[in-house]
């Protein structure tokens, strides 16, 4: 099974090299912003109902921004400390980390396009729920490579936990079909 799993991974050029590793998860994160268009997300976001809490639309890309910049940190950290060791077990939990890593990110670069591209808060709300078990498993595994790169998913696995909050509470109060929340000029049914 760890083997299947490690199977998942990146290359292990995009760990081993820190440029490759941090601007990966920011391109990929951008490109998807890009593609499900912010001006229309944005204006999307501010008609569906929203939980108590939920921050200003302007607020997610400086954040993600951050967040994609430290995950690839992170990535390259645990990779470049791990992979190197002695200790066949911490070389182990390397791999598997680089496939949880691959798992994490691909999950990550789906909820948007679930969320607003399609409108189906219910799928999107499922995908980051298995987002969010999927980083507290890979910071669990970083801990045992690297406390500074487990440390560095903590911001990421925090950001997570609310973006889990704000998306099925939207999802709950919006009836779990965006479709049916009137788009700005357009008429109710």
């Amino acid at each position: 099974m760890t083997s299947f799993l490690q199977s998942l991974a990146l290359p292990a050029y995009v760990f081993s090299k820190p440029a490759a590793a941090i601007l990966l998860p920011l391109s990929l994160g951008n490109g998807i912003g890009i593609a499900t268009r912010p001006d229309k997300s944005k204006q999307r976001y501010r008609q569906l109902k929203q939980p108590p809490l939920n921050p200003p639309a302007w607020l997610f890309g400086p954040v993600w921004t951050c967040l994609y910049a430290a995950m690839g940190y992170a990535s390259w950290r645990a990779w470049n400390t791990g992979i190197n060791s002695f200790s066949l077990e911490t070389v182990e939990l390397t791999k598997t980390g680089a496939a949880l890593y691959t798992i994490q990110l691909g999950l990550n670069l789906a909820w948007m396009p679930l969320f607003f591209g399609m409108e189906r808060p219910i799928a999107a709300t499922v995908d980051i729920i298995a987002l969010l078990g999927t980083n507290a498993y890979l910071t669990y595994v970083w801990s045992k490579v690297d406390t500074v790169a487990a440390w560095t998913m903590v911001p990421y696995l925090g950001w997570t936990c609310f973006a889990t909050y704000l998306c099925a509470g939207c999802g709950y109060l919006n009836n779990g079909d965006f479709s049916k929340v009137p788009r700005k000029g357009a008429k109710a049914n």
